[in-house]
């Protein structure tokens, strides 16, 4: 079992879901990986905490009202101030799309896009410091970032995010690099600018564990979502990509 006793700053800490029915998310999502929720007061919007064994791993919110909220999953990285990170995401080139706020006791966060488009969050912790477990069944295992821009993509997180990035290809079939600080790599970025399908942004995806990913897309369809792509394994492990019943992507990785 991976254990975080605090979040690396720079690196993802916390995913969450917006979806346009909370209710048929929930339920979905409890049945495919065996979590149980808690649900926030009113003040938080009734945000929903997704839990594992008692540990949060992650959330779901309902649309914002009076904006035109994505159906997707989204990262948040680490930062030790917000604000600071917000100016310096802009000053590198991203747009910011919600401003930093704070979120009761728990922390302050904003949304940006990256220059290459990718939306990702960030989070400043106070009381929820985000995932404590990671790597493993039923948990975050790994976080993607599908970039039309790779030069614009990699340079933006090495100088505001400080990653170390180490490649695993780079070559114009197949660019990959995995990023973070310390030997465990959280994630990594694909120059996916070639193979993304035409309108396709860029864009940031989680990977979540569980003992087999093809059982777990078969179990996909059978709760109304959609195998994406069937489970493939390559050098890396086996995956799946799926959405959930609404329409939302993610990605399923065996784990042993």
């Amino acid at each position: 079992m991976s254990v975080r006793d605090a979040s690396i700053l720079g690196e993802p800490c916390w995913v969450d879901l917006m979806s346009p029915d909370p209710a048929a998310a929930r339920d979905f999502y409890t049945r495919l990986f065996g979590w149980t929720t808690t649900e926030a007061g009113e003040e938080y919007g009734k945000y929903i905490t997704f839990r594992d064994n008692d540990d949060a791993v992650a959330g779901l919110a309902g649309p914002m009202p009076g904006a035109e909220s994505p159906n997707a999953w989204m990262t948040y990285l680490s930062v030790a101030d917000a604000d600071a990170a917000t100016d310096a995401a802009m000053a590198a080139g991203a747009r910011v799309l919600a401003e930093p706020m704070t979120v009761g006791d728990q922390g302050r966060m904003s949304i940006i896009a990256d220059p290459s488009g990718a939306v990702v969050g960030l989070w400043q912790s106070a009381a929820h410091t985000g995932f404590r477990r990671f790597g493993e069944v039923g948990t975050p295992v790994w976080h993607e970032l599908n970039t039309r821009d790779w030069d614009a993509a990699t340079g933006f997180y090495q100088e505001v995010f400080g990653w170390r990035l180490q490649p695993l290809g780079d070559s114009d079939e197949f660019r990959y690099s995995t990023f973070g600080h310390q030997d465990v790599m959280p994630g990594g970025v694909y120059d996916a600018d070639d193979w993304l399908p035409a309108g396709a942004p860029s864009h940031w995806q989680v990977y979540f564990g569980v003992p087999d990913a093809a059982a777990a897309s078969a179990r996909v369809a059978e709760l109304g979502g959609t195998v994406v792509r069937e489970a493939w394994t390559s050098d890396y492990g086996t995956f799946a990509q799926v959405t959930d019943p609404t329409g939302a992507m993610f990605l399923l990785s065996s784990v042993a």
